[in-house]
């Protein structure tokens, strides 16, 4: 069993610390730390387990208001493919006008 783990261990990364000659640390964010573009729009993101939590966050993005646009644009492009769908089933439309 020894030899095995030998085998199939899997090397450690190497870590480097990089630090700028000429970089001063006070007073200023640091340039080399890599952070998502949208984090500080994501509701979501610090959010603590639980169904409870889950359940409160996603009641409070429900009240918050969206761009009206934006709806209007979901509505219309889901109806068209309403329309498309059942265009290609051959669904008979005028049971509704009649």
């Amino acid at each position: 069993m020894g030899m095995l783990s030998k085998i199939t261990r899997l090397r450690k990364n190497r870590q480097f610390e990089y630090n700028p000659r000429y970089y001063d640390n006070k007073d200023k964010a640091n340039p080399y730390k890599i952070e998502p573009k949208f984090d500080q729009f994501r509701s979501t993101l610090h959010t603590s387990r639980g169904l409870k939590n889950k359940i409160n966050s996603a009641l409070e993005d429900t009240k918050r208001k969206g761009d009206r646009n934006i709806k209007i644009r979901m509505v219309v492009i889901i109806a068209v493919l309403i329309f498309i769908f059942l265009y290609i089933i051959d669904f008979e439309l005028s049971i509704f006008f009649s």
